[in-house]
């Protein structure tokens, strides 16, 4: 069965001049042209105009949607692999969706955000890791001992890097959570995963102690009131972050 040009602009919504276009480009010929000049289409090329449609959905030029294409002359296996994409971008724009959402919840139900970041230029500046020792000693030995001797190679000017990074890192979490960005965001994941490469120099925790680890951060008060500086709830997001990364990329 063929399709003149005048219906399949109707049943793609692509108008007659686009299609028009594509022949001229050489990204959709058409099955055969009738003795009228009119242009038909058949099946095959109804796939293929599916297949571009898709592709420039996921925002690719004609070039690469041409070479994407012809690169696959298998049209069900090509349908296969953009469904896939279109799954991957489906879930990404829900995740945006999902944030945005958060969002305007807080907005309509408060003149304005209530999260108020701090940016101290360094909140660890002099603060005195001795007052943990013995608790650390106690609770993690091996670990503890690990990272009192990498702790010893560090000079002044690395301990205060590492602090400034550390209270950068916070930040960048505060600003997470007032976005309203989820736990288990790939970006919020990405940013937890960071602060657990940050450990693993000291120590390596599994999936349960990163876990406790987190909910130390909220159950000490002495940890706890680092995090309240940047931000009132980000103990509270940290921990959470954190076991949702545990589940998510640790083991035991």
């Amino acid at each position: 069965m063929s399709w003149s040009i005048a219906q399949v602009a109707r049943m793609s919504g692509v108008t007659a001049r686009t299609l028009r276009h594509y022949d001229d480009v050489g990204l959709l010929k058409p099955d055969h042209v009738g003795a009228n000049g009119y242009r038909y289409y058949e099946e095959a090329q109804l796939l293929r105009l599916q297949q571009i449609l898709v592709l420039r959905e996921l925002g690719l030029g004609l070039p690469d949607i041409a070479a994407a294409i012809d690169s696959e002359p298998d049209t069900l296996a090509a349908l296969r692999r953009q469904y896939a994409r279109l799954l991957v971008e489906r879930d990404r724009l829900s995740r945006v969706a999902e944030t945005v959402r958060r969002t305007i919840a807080e907005l309509e139900g408060r003149p304005q955000m209530s999260v108020q970041i701090n940016r101290p230029e360094n909140l660890f500046e002099g603060f005195d890791n001795s007052q943990y020792d013995d608790e650390a000693r106690e609770r993690w030995p091996e670990e503890f001992e690990r990272s009192q001797a990498v702790y010893a190679t560090m000079t002044e000017a690395d301990i205060e890097r590492w602090q400034r990074d550390t209270t950068a890192a916070m930040i960048r979490m505060a600003e997470f959570m007032a976005a309203g960005t989820p736990v288990d965001d790939p970006a919020v994941l990405d940013e937890t995963h960071k602060h657990y490469q940050g450990l693993c120099v000291f120590w390596t925790p599994n999936r349960n102690a990163y876990r406790c680890l987190g909910k130390m951060y909220v159950d000490d008060e002495r940890f706890k009131a680092n995090y309240e500086k940047i931000a009132e709830g980000l103990a509270e997001y940290q921990a959470t972050a954190m076991a949702a990364y545990a589940d998510a990329r640790l083991t035991d």
